[in-house]
């Protein structure tokens, strides 16, 4: 089953745009480094990545999945092309594809 459940923006400072969703929405930033900040009371999770060598040019929206392998395949399969290899984060493992229309989305999947 493949839900979306996460978004993470690009910014020039996580801090700011966490700080920002807390005083507009009433979410809870967390931050979690210089340069990435998670943000609890959205809806679905979001974080904010601020590292120049990480950040997408656009909002990343993340698909979940319970086999990346899978996924990886089924994206290929249908004609995305993969950006970023499988890495290794904090409580899962995701890749980047840039499906045929152009849109940069992620696929991950939770570890335990």
């Amino acid at each position: 089953m493949y839900t979306v459940d996460f978004v993470e923006f690009p910014s020039d400072s996580a801090a700011a745009t966490g700080t920002f969703f807390r005083d507009a929405f009433g979410w809870t930033p967390t931050t979690c480094g210089p340069a990435y900040t998670d943000v609890g009371g959205a809806g679905i999770g979001v974080g904010v990545q601020a590292d120049p060598d990480e950040r997408t040019a656009a909002a990343l929206v993340v698909v979940r999945t319970d086999d990346l392998d899978a996924a990886r395949t089924a994206v290929v399969a249908a004609g995305g092309v993969v950006t970023v290899e499988a890495f290794d984060f904090p409580g899962g493992r995701r890749f980047h594809f840039r499906e045929p229309g152009g849109s940069e989305l992620a696929v991950w999947q939770p570890v335990d």
